[in-house]
C-alpha cells in the first residue's frame, strides 16, 4: 500500500528542487494546500515555457535585423525546443496517469 503522506512530501521536495534549479534560488516554501500548490506549479511552469518561446522569437527577429548574435539565437531556440519537449512529456505522463486512474476498479 502506498503511503500518501510520504508521496506528497516527496512531490513537494522534487517540486522545490526543480523550481530552485530553474530560478537559481533556494527552494521556496510551497503553499499548504495541495490543490493550490499543484495548480501554481503547473501555471508557473507553463508561463515560463511561453516566456522561453517568446524570448527565442524576439532573438530570431533581432537576428534578422542584424541586432543579435547568431550563437545567442541558436541557444535560445534550442532552449525553447527543450522546454516544449519537456511540456509535451509532462502532458503525456499526466494523461497516462489519468487513464490509469480511470481503469482502477472501484
Amino acid at each position: 500500500m502506498v503511503d500518501f503522506n510520504a508521496a506528497i512530501n516527496a512531490y513537494r521536495q522534487a517540486a522545490g528542487s526543480v523550481s530552485s534549479a530553474v530560478s537559481g534560488n533556494k527552494p521556496a516554501a510551497m503553499p499548504t494546500g495541495d490543490d493550490e500548490s499543484f495548480a501554481t506549479l503547473v501555471t508557473d511552469s507553463l508561463q515560463q515555457a511561453v516566456q522561453t518561446g517568446r524570448q527565442a522569437e524576439e532573438l530570431s527577429l533581432k537576428q534578422i535585423s542584424g541586432e543579435a548574435d547568431l550563437k545567442d539565437v541558436v541557444t535560445a531556440v534550442a532552449n525553447a525546443e527543450n522546454t516544449l519537449e519537456t511540456v509535451v512529456a509532462v502532458r503525456d505522463k499526466v494523461l497516462s496517469a489519468y487513464q490509469e486512474i480511470l481503469r482502477m476498479p472501484i
